[in-house]
């Protein structure tokens, strides 16, 4: 027994030569010579537990990211291509389509067949290379006061310039910088902890920590909105979302440019969030007593039917449900490209992408802290389709039958993201000046490059995906698809080992 296993040392190996180790078969079909094969596929996986070479890889990916555009001395110019004939021509052809559909509706006819046909373009037409829907915003948008609240300070506000590029100093050695930001921001106290865990878990505010972790996304968006108010120019920031030790998700962000310290502190006291949704504070419904579904939500007792979720923002007061804030720990340092801060701070914000947000539990303690905190997400609405809102008597948005208080679906309940359901990586539109899919192509260009290969372009209508069934017999086993990558992976290294080799010998000589 004390043997080591054969297929973990396979695993072993493969994760050393950066080898996923669990691949994802699919068939691709060469449209073009009509060629069909059976390919592994990298999983992609960002969590460490499933696949740790995956893992790495995105976490490199993303550090080359945050790196190419933190301390950039040039606007970055996002110009759109050109349309070409076939989008024109799919967009014309969208056009007569719409026109059909508009004059169907006037004569009180069934709209239902173009409606699909409007939808299957609408598809057709991302899938052609353009962004965006050619409608814009279709659904109308509530509208709240946007005056500021009594109880939170105001914001300096500057005339805005049209440019991403922070400001430059000038040395007296005639030496230009062009320093930067990083910001640590954390959530308030929720009660005296000790060692990731509450000194008294009766005093603790379970329910302010449950709400704040689902709605800390839309804190982090006010701010960046407060934060390019008051620079006076359009703030390029690249930030990650970490879990503390208390479990509370707090956010380090590299910022573009630099601010004052107290300037920076200034805006995160200032930047709040209201949540304008029905009271969730009464539970209405619960136990073997809910709703029941009668071609809507209705009162189990009296057959009432519930308020839709429109009719319960219409009967919304003068005080928001709930209201987030940042905590007073702010932490602002200057950071210059180049230097050892720098890099220190591009591995830190790194450093938690490959676990997942519940991962770093240590103790009994914790782990009593951590499913307590669980237990106060479990009823908690996390957005406006959550069935949970049928326990506070509101029908969800978009209400279908088996809707059940308790059992949401949504990964915010899920212990493993602790009520934080947004992208854990947040990274501005100008940043790199590239898509992380262009980061990524740019990895691989390097590496065919080195490998003596061309780097040709892929036509993306070349080849179509298909997944393959369970038992197919062209899938080999598992086994022997991770000792054909193992291989495959040497092969590569042996090669850009001899280049090495190559390129050193005539300094040596």
């Amino acid at each position: 027994m004390a043997q080591p296993l054969a297929r973990d040392v396979a695993e072993e190996i493969a994760k050393l030569h950066g080898v996923c180790i669990r691949p994802v078969a699919l068939r691709r079909l060469d449209m073009t010579t009509g060629k069909s094969e059976v390919v592994d596929v990298p999983c992609g996986s960002p969590l460490e537990s499933k696949c740790p070479p995956c893992a790495k890889r995105n976490r490199q990916l993303r550090m080359a990211q945050c790196r190419e555009g933190w301390h950039l001395d040039e606007e970055p110019i996002i110009t759109p291509d050109e349309a070409t004939d076939g989008q024109r021509c799919l967009v014309e052809f969208r056009a007569d389509m719409q026109a059909k559909r508009d004059t169907e509706e006037k004569a009180s006819g069934d709209t239902s067949d173009l409606d699909a046909v409007l939808t299957g373009l609408d598809i057709e037409i991302n899938e052609a290379g353009m962004r965006g829907n050619v409608l814009g915003r279709t659904a109308s948008k509530r509208v709240r006061s946007t005056k500021r609240r009594q109880d939170a300070p105001d914001l300096p506000k500057r005339k805005m310039d049209s440019t991403t590029l922070g400001r430059t100093f000038e040395a007296a050695d005639g030496r230009t910088y062009r320093p930067s930001l990083f910001v640590t921001l954390t959530l308030p106290s929720y009660g005296k902890v000790m060692n990731g865990a509450p000194v008294d878990p009766d005093m603790y505010d379970y329910v302010r920590a449950a709400r704040d972790a689902l709605h800390f996304s839309k804190l982090v968006d006010r701010f960046v909105q407060n934060l390019r108010r008051v620079a006076g120019y359009d703030v390029q920031y690249f930030a990650t979302v970490e879990p503390q030790k208390r479990l509370a998700p707090h956010l380090h962000m590299a910022v573009r440019g630099t601010l004052p310290r107290a300037e920076m502190k200034q805006i995160a006291a200032a930047t709040y969030h209201q949540v304008w949704w029905p009271q969730a504070d009464e539970a209405r419904f619960e136990g073997d007593r809910l709703p029941i579904w009668n071609d809507g939500y209705v009162d189990p007792d009296t057959g009432e039917v519930l308020p839709t979720w429109d009719e319960a923002l219409d009967q919304l007061g003068d005080e928001p449900m709930h209201v987030i804030r940042f905590g007073d720990q702010v932490d602002v340092k200057g950071v210059l490209a180049g230097s050892p801060d720098a890099d220190q701070c591009i591995r830190y914000l790194s450093k938690y992408l490959t676990k997942s947000l519940g991962e770093t539990l240590d103790g009994q303690a914790q782990r009593e802290h951590a499913a307590r905190f669980v237990d106060a997400l479990r009823y908690e609405p996390c957005s406006p389709t959550c069935p949970n809102w049928l326990r506070y008597g509101v029908q969800p948005k978009n209400a279908k039958p088996g809707m059940v208080p308790g059992c949401c679906r949504s990964k915010a309940h899920k212990p493993e993201h602790l009520g934080y359901a947004g992208r854990r990586v947040l990274v501005s539109r100008k940043w790199s000046n590239k898509t992380l899919a262009e980061h990524k192509q740019d990895r691989r260009t390097w590496v065919l490059e080195a490998l003596g290969q061309a780097d040709e372009p892929t036509d993306p209508h070349r080849y179509v995906w298909q997944p393959v069934r369970p038992g197919d017999p062209e899938v080999a086993p598992i086994g022997v698809r991770l000792l054909r990558s193992i291989a495959e992976r040497q092969r590569w290294r042996a090669h850009l080992r001899r280049l090495e080799e190559l390129s050193a010998t005539p300094q040596a000589a």
